[in-house]
């Protein structure tokens, strides 16, 4: 019996193979039965074709990222087969479709069930269906292996396909009950039971959460360029828009997408645009003349793999470079990146709040991981009725009583009386160039160095009363902990779960996860990280830049880094693993792993041959540069070796691809 109550499904297919619709059943059904999910999607950038990995991690209990565990594989091609049989751990079981694919058993671990569906013969009697039906077979087989209602799938199904007609409707339903009634007749549960409390919870994305915070908040202009992992901010706008009273703008460039919403700030309307890091370097000159002019805006950067186009489906966090230091010059703004998926609505809703009130640009700093990945949080999370803080706005200015409107007015506060465009004398002069009080230029003929001095200071006035706003970051875990892990944004979750699983190991360690990164709570962290032992940095990037910056604003150095930049977020194992290296003193390794050399192959064969061999048998070797991985490849159909691959063990290159017949008149085999 599994007493963690707690599985992990993955299904790995092509773009186009109907992953996503079986993973949103999946995950409905589970969150209809009271169970919480924490799913991640590592896709491609394709219509079709490629290697599409979606993994939805159940559990009784509130987990805080997708795991590093599987259970259960969902097998739509051979591709899937091959990469990911040998992930499946002890107990659990691999479901795939027996006209088309084949499980070797060289590939799967003990006591790991292969479940084989003949799909053809089990939809034959509901008349030609398209391929992709294999999906919902399978699924179907994976609901009885789970022991998961299957009646409540039925549902999610009716509710997914209504639309189309009772029709629709009840072929899916039948083709999951195939499914399901083969996998009673064939083969033995995997042991789960579960307490299905039934409490349904909202299954949702950071990104859906910044829409609906930025609704909640009063936002009613969004401006966007489609630009992955940003764009699904602007699908549910434009899906949401008109019923929620927002304009919504798909712009040519993100030029237009980040001056239209300053634009939209200016004349007073609370307003939004979104975009990754591409996106971002072309909008960084016209953030920077919203300080200048002193204009809300709030901008939600979420970063992907770089630099220039990079991996647009990959995560990193890598920009925070970029967005620190958008634009020319010290102007007054905000950055804040958000820690979880809940934390995404309230901050989107605070970032209006603060644009407004402190009349200044405001970054939402986020990543694809933390962005696209969906998971349950509790009904009650969120609240429609937030707070609106619109600042200092003035309805009228009498001109004989008060004299010239002073838009920018040398405040003890920084913060100057606004007029929107229209309000009686309120009329004055929104200029890039630096300007006196009301607005005049002081660039060129009425230069004066004290008015420029004085307008500077008056516009950093602001961000102290703004770092007073902000709530400064708490250590969570004991005080006295032998070590410190410090992260930033998105890794939260998946730290707060390594904490756990070090601890059951022996190793007490707490956390600091910082949100705000501009203004930054200088005193508060230096007060905290100046009595913790030893401190590790967690970041998804090459050079630490999150260390760099909390060394420029604390003058602390941590003691040592964990970083991550392959494209993946990090899980639980891969923290625990390089926080155990670094207690007992090894030097970071970035030789290619066993199961790295065996990826590495696997892209050479998919590039090269056609995908008609496999890796086999792995072993290192000397070779003349350095140590290699020495890849034997065999054929897929006839399990029998085609040749041989050398991948340096150091450098990751692949050095030679020896065929058989090579190597049958004597060239290279060791």
């Amino acid at each position: 019996m599994n007493t963690r109550r707690e599985v992990t499904v993955g299904i790995g297919g092509a773009a186009g193979d109907g992953l996503d619709k079986t993973g949103d059943t999946i995950a409905k059904t589970c969150s209809r039965l009271g169970l919480y999910l924490n799913a991640y999607n590592s896709y491609q950038s394709v219509i079709r074709g490629g290697h599409i990995w979606l993994r939805v991690r159940i559990s009784e209990q509130k987990i805080y990222s997708h795991g590093d565990h599987l259970n259960v594989l969902i097998a739509l091609n051979q591709d899937a087969i091959e990469r990911h049989a040998r992930e499946v751990a002890s107990g659990g079981a691999i479901i795939y479709n027996s006209d088309k694919l084949k499980v070797d058993p060289v590939l799967i671990g003990d006591n790991v069930l292969t479940a084989p569906m003949p799909v053809a013969e089990l939809i034959k009697p509901m008349g030609k269906l398209p391929a992709i039906m294999q999906n919902t077979v399978s699924m179907g087989a994976m609901l009885y292996l789970l022991n998961l209602e299957f009646e409540m799938a039925a549902e999610v199904l009716a509710d997914t396909f209504k639309h189309k007609g009772d029709a629709v409707v009840e072929q899916n339903v039948n083709i999951a009950r195939a499914g399901y009634d083969y996998a009673k007749e064939k083969f033995v549960p995997l042991g789960y039971e579960w307490d299905f409390t039934r409490v349904r919870r909202p299954f949702v994305t950071g990104n859906e959460c910044f829409a609906i915070g930025a609704v909640a908040a009063g936002c009613k202009f969004y401006s966007a360029y489609p630009m992955t992992p940003a764009s699904s901010i602007l699908h549910w706008m434009a899906n949401h828009g008109a019923k929620c009273g927002v304009l919504v703008k798909q712009c040519e460039d993100e030029l237009s997408v980040v001056n239209m919403a300053i634009g939209a700030g200016h004349a007073g309307v609370r307003a939004m645009c979104g975009t990754s890091g591409g996106g971002f370097a072309l909008m960084t000159e016209a953030i920077g003349m919203a300080g200048m002019i002193e204009a809300p805006v709030v901008v939600i950067a979420v970063q992907r793999g770089g630099p220039s186009t990079g991996i647009p489906t990959k995560t990193e966090q890598a920009d925070l470079n970029q967005v620190y230091g958008a634009s020319q010059g010290d102007y007054p703004r905000v950055i804040i990146a958000p820690t979880d998926t809940t934390d995404c609505y309230f901050t989107a809703v605070e970032a209006h709040n603060l644009a407004d009130k402190y009349q200044l640009p405001v970054t939402i700093i986020s990543d694809l991981l933390l962005s696209e990945h969906p998971e349950t949080v509790e009904a009650d999370a969120f609240h429609h009725d937030v707070p609106i803080e619109r600042g200092e706005i003035i309805s009228e200015w009498p001109d004989g009583e008060k004299g010239q409107f002073k838009r920018y007015a040398f405040t003890r506060s920084g913060i100057s009386p606004r007029a929107l465009p229209g309000t009686a004398g309120g009329m004055y002069v929104a200029a890039t160039d630096e300007h006196d009080e009301e607005g005049v230029v002081i660039s060129d003929v009425f230069t004066a160095p004290p008015v420029r001095r004085k307008i500077q200071e008056k516009r950093m006035r602001k961000m102290e009363a703004v770092l007073g706003e902000l709530q400064p970051p708490q250590l969570e875990g004991p005080a006295d902990a032998e070590l410190t892990l410090v992260g930033w944004g998105s890794t939260k979750g998946v730290i707060h779960e390594a904490i756990t699983m070090l601890a059951e190991q022996g190793i007490s360690a707490n956390h600091l996860q910082i949100k705000y990164l501009h203004p930054f709570h200088t005193k508060e962290v230096s007060e905290i990280l100046g009595k913790c032992k030893r401190t590790i940095c967690v970041e998804v990037n090459f050079t630490g830049q999150f260390a760099r910056h909390l060394r420029a604003e604390t003058g602390y150095s941590v003691n040592d880094l964990v970083l991550k930049y392959d494209g993946e977020p990090f899980e639980p194992h891969h923290i625990v693993e390089e926080v155990r290296a670094i207690i007992e003193g090894k030097p970071r390794s970035t030789d290619v792993s066993l199961d790295e050399a065996r990826e590495i192959a696997y892209h050479y064969i998919r590039v090269h041959l056609a995908d008609k061999v496999r890796p086999a048998n792995l072993e290192q070797v000397d070779g003349d540069d350095e140590r290699m991985w020495l890849v034997e490849l065999a054929g897929r159909e006839s399990g029998e070796k085609e040749g041989e691959l050398r991948i340096g063990v150091e450098t990751g290159s692949v050095y030679s691809w020896e065929p058989k017949k090579v190597l049958s008149a004597g060239a290279g085999s060791d």
